[in-house]
C-alpha cells in the first residue's frame, strides 16, 4: 500500500509502506478520506507520539470501507466487509489502509459524504469529551471557546447550541470573525482590539458569566480570566498554543470554586474511547443526521498534497476542517 511518510528533506511524501496486518478484534479499513488535526503538527514536532501499537504516521480520523474483519469481529457480527464507517485512530489515517480495533468504529451518519464523515471521529469525540464529560455543560449555561476559527470550534459551537447553551468565542481579527459568520455564536470577541478578561468581567457583572471554557491557547490570558468565571466554573485546557506558563490567583479559584482541568482524547484507554464513541453515536449522531450539527469543511487536498495541507493548518488561516481525499 501507499502512505504518507517524511522524506530525507523533512517533507511529507506519498510512498510505499508495509501493509497493515489485522488482529482478531480489528478490521482492515480502506481509507477514502482523512482529516487533519492540530495533534498531527505536534506529532510531527516530536511532542505528541502515537499510542503504543499504532503506526508512526499521521492521521487521527478517517472514513472508508471495511475490506476484512478479524475472527472475533466476524463472530460478534456487528461489522461486516463492505460496511461504510468512520474511525477514531491512534495514528495512521494518511494512508490507503489502516488496521482499526472494532471499538473505534462508528457508522457514518445518514446523508454525509466520506469527506464529511472523516471529519467526525476525533473532532466530534473531543468536542463531546470537553463539553459533556469534562465540562458537564448544561442547558442555559454559557460556554466560551477560544480560537473560534479552528476545526474544533466549528463543531463545538453548533454542538453546544444544539444542547441549549449560550456560546462566546474568540478570534484574532475581524477577518477571522467574518470567516465564522455562519456559526451560531452569541458573541464573537476579536482579541486584536478587545481584552478577553475585560469582556468576561463585564459578562459576569451583567449576570451572563462563563460556566465552561474550552481553551487551546493557554498563556498569560488564562490567569487573567479565571477570576471572572461563574461560581463552579470549569476552565478546560486542551493545548497551549499561546504559551505554557500562566499566573493564577489561587484565592479567586477557591473563593469561586473554579476548576482548572487539563485533558485530551488521544491518551485515553481503548475501553474509555469505545464507551465515549458509543455514547456519542447515541446522543450526537441524531443531531448530525437532522442537520443541527455538521462539520465545517474548509478545504480538501489530495492525499499527495499532505505537506501543503499541514502548512495551511500551521499558518492559522483556515476556518474549519482541512481534509485529505485518499480514494
Amino acid at each position: 500500500m501507499f502512505a504518507t511518510k517524511i522524506d530525507v528533506d523533512g517533507k511529507l511524501i506519498w510512498a510505499e509502506a508495509e501493509d497493515p496486518v489485522i488482529q482478531e478484534d480489528e478490521v482492515l479499513l480502506e481509507i477514502h478520506a482523512a482529516a487533519l488535526n492540530r495533534a498531527d503538527l505536534l506529532q510531527r514536532a516530536g511532542q505528541y507520539p502515537p499510542p503504543p501499537g499504532w503506526p508512526d504516521r499521521f492521521g487521527l480520523e478517517a472514513a472508508g470501507v471495511i475490506k476484512a474483519v478479524g475472527k472475533k469481529v466476524e463472530a460478534e457480527g456487528r461489522w461486516h466487509v463492505g460496511d461504510s464507517v468512520c474511525a477514531l485512530l491512534g495514528s495512521g489515517g494518511y494512508a490507503e489502509y489502516v488496521a482499526v480495533p472494532e471499538g473505534m468504529l462508528m457508522p457514518i451518519p445518514k446523508g454525509l459524504s466520506m469527506t464529511e464523515a472523516a471529519a467526525l471521529p476525533e473532532i466530534f469525540g473531543a468536542a463531546y469529551l470537553f463539553l459533556f464529560l469534562e465540562g458537564h455543560l448544561k442547558e442555559g449555561e454559557t460556554l466560551l471557546i477560544q480560537a473560534g476559527a479552528s476545526g474544533l470550534a466549528s463543531v463545538v459551537i453548533p454542538m453546544a447550541k444544539a444542547f441549549g447553551a449560550r456560546v462566546l468565542t474568540t478570534v484574532l481579527n475581524d477577518e477571522m470573525a467574518k470567516a465564522i459568520f455562519h456559526l451560531p455564536t452569541d458573541r464573537v470577541i476579536v482579541t486584536e482590539h478587545e481584552d478577553l478578561s475585560e469582556v468576561m468581567k463585564t459578562e459576569l457583572e451583567e449576570g451572563r458569566g462563563v460556566d465552561v471554557c474550552i481553551d487551546c491557547l493557554g498563556g498569560e490570558t488564562v490567569g487573567k480570566c479565571l477570576p471572572y468565571m461563574n461560581f463552579d466554573g470549569r476552565w478546560i485546557m486542551i493545548a497551549t498554543l499561546a504559551g505554557d506558563p500562566t499566573c493564577v490567583n489561587l484565592r479567586s479559584m477557591y473563593a469561586r470554586r473554579t476548576k482548572l482541568i487539563g485533558t485530551n482524547l488521544r491518551s485515553r484507554t481503548p475501553e474509555q474511547k469505545k464507551k465515549l464513541l458509543g455514547d456519542m453515536v447515541d446522543l450526537i449522531w441524531p443531531k448530525v443526521e437532522s442537520g443541527e450539527i455538521r462539520p465545517t469543511i474548509f478545504k480538501v487536498y489530495p492525499i499527495q498534497e499532505a505537506e501543503e495541507a499541514q502548512a495551511l493548518m500551521q499558518s492559522g488561516k483556515s476556518a474549519g476542517k482541512i481534509c485529505l481525499s485518499v480514494k
